[in-house]
């Protein structure tokens, strides 16, 4: 069986990024992603990202940046105060590519940069 999601699209807003006692650092951000149809839809999805490429996402990701996720799909589970069961599905990316131009991530010329 394989977990495996791959996703090109625009940051919906800047990374969060949340340090740990632990040293551990996890962002999240949600991602943006067109839909090849005449109706040009658009899927939202809640990217989650840990370690040196949370960092990297932290520093170098803004909203509107082009970017590409490797990762797997979960589903965060929970009961809310209500009794009501909740699931909300999110990517946890173990790759981060910057796409796009310099000018969407930090300066000029067009690039192309793999942190995974």
């Amino acid at each position: 069986m394989v977990n495996s999601v791959i996703l090109v699209g625009r940051a919906g807003r800047d990374p969060e990024m949340r340090y740990f006692e632990s040293g551990r650092v996890k962002t999240t951000f949600s991602l943006a992603v067109n839909r090849p149809t005449k109706e040009k839809e658009t899927d939202w999805f809640d990217i989650e990202i840990w370690g040196r490429q949370a960092e990297i996402a932290g520093e170098y990701v803004r909203k509107g940046s082009l970017i590409g996720i490797e990762g797997r799909l979960d589903f965060n589970k929970w009961t809310d105060d209500g009794g009501n069961k909740n699931v909300k599905p999110v990517v946890h990316a173990n790759g981060l590519r910057l796409l796009g131009s310099k000018r969407d991530n930090a300066g000029e010329g067009s690039f192309s940069q793999d942190f995974a």
